[in-house]
């Protein structure tokens, strides 16, 4: 029994070290759930997608109701991650897109998210890598402002690449664990890209009528851009912070904040005329998903995104002020992972 036992204890330490390797990277994953794994090539792949509808109707409330509402919103987040000795690279995208449906006020889109990250590096340790960061966010079908000129009229506000944002970074990463990291780069490119109609007036040439009279904002120019040129260049420090980790026994909680700071001065969307740099105001991208698995088909989902850009002025008394946007969006559906 003692050999057998020694055979057996010698047996275990002579495991082989590749496999031992593995098995401890695969630990080390970027996507929170160790159902998925790093195939022979080291490639981790996956996805999440989860379907929330809700409905609702009325007849005679005294209080005041819509007689009829539909709404329906899907997520999806897919990724692919590689590993091979001291080199990784993750990639994920981030799909979201929500419908409402009022018998006062039709279809709109409440969501719509397109958001691509790719982080590329090299480990200098267990806790610190060279990294490059590429993000491209944008929207995919058009959104509307309904109330335009306060008239309940109509016009086109955003679309596909209208705007898009899109990002190049190298800087150095610190990862204290599995679950959180942060990005810093001292210099970085940012464009915005307005593409898709960036006029897009509702009035021919954008000649407002009288009495009101006047000339249209170009689509562009709400973001920042010459209608013209299309593209804003913009350079400057970019800081990315991720977290995702089950905080709870089936509660996931994935955040990503990032900060950039504009270095140049960029050129008024209407003039063209050059303004000076201001580093201080700083740009907020904050996206956060709370996922609370119910069984292995319903879940309740809550997403927060917070927006700051200061180029970006639509907002205030007169519509022409920079503002704190924020969406949320609660839902119990379908989900699924594959």
């Amino acid at each position: 029994m003692v050999a057998a036992g020694i055979f057996f204890c010698s047996g275990l330490r002579a495991q082989d070290e590749a496999v031992s390797r593995m098995k401890m990277e695969s630990s080390r994953n970027t996507f929170d759930d160790t159902t998925y794994k790093y195939n022979e090539k080291g490639w981790r792949k996956g996805g999440l997608f989860s379907l929330n509808l809700a409905q609702g109707s009325s007849s005679n409330w005294a209080a005041g109701a819509e007689k009829s509402s539909f709404s329906v919103a899907g997520y999806t987040t897919l990724f692919a991650n590689k590993k091979k000795g001291d080199f990784f690279w993750d990639n994920t995208l981030d799909l979201g897109y929500a419908l409402q449906k009022t018998s006062s006020l039709g279809t709109r889109k409440t969501d719509d998210k397109f958001d691509f990250y790719s982080k590329a590096g090299k480990k200098l340790n267990d806790h610190w890598a060279l990294a490059g960061v590429f993000n491209l966010r944008t929207q995919m079908t058009d959104g509307y402002d309904y109330d335009y000129l306060n008239k309940g009229i109509r016009r086109r506000v955003s679309g596909l690449f209208a705007p898009a944002y899109l990002l190049v970074s190298p800087g150095i990463e610190w990862k204290p664990n599995s679950y959180f990291s942060v990005l810093f780069s001292p210099i970085s490119a940012r464009w915005v890209i307005v593409s898709n109609d960036p006029l897009s007036y509702y009035y021919q040439n954008g000649d407002i009528p009288l009495p009101d009279g006047g000339k249209e904002t170009p689509l562009s120019a709400l973001y920042g851009v010459n209608p013209n040129r299309k593209v804003s260049m913009e350079a400057g420090a970019y800081l990315s912070a991720s977290f995702m980790k089950e905080v709870l026994k089936n509660v996931t909680y994935k955040s990503r904040l990032d900060l950039f700071s504009n270095y140049l001065g960029k050129r008024d969307p209407v003039t063209d005329e050059k303004n000076k740099a201001k580093p201080k105001n700083i740009d907020v991208f904050w996206t956060n998903a709370v996922s609370m698995k119910i069984n292995k088909f319903l879940s309740v989902t809550y997403n927060l995104d917070l927006i700051y850009d200061d180029d970006v002025r639509q907002f205030g008394p007169d519509g022409n002020s920079a503002g704190t946007q924020i969406r949320s969006l609660l839902g119990v559906g379908l989900s699924a992972k594959f």
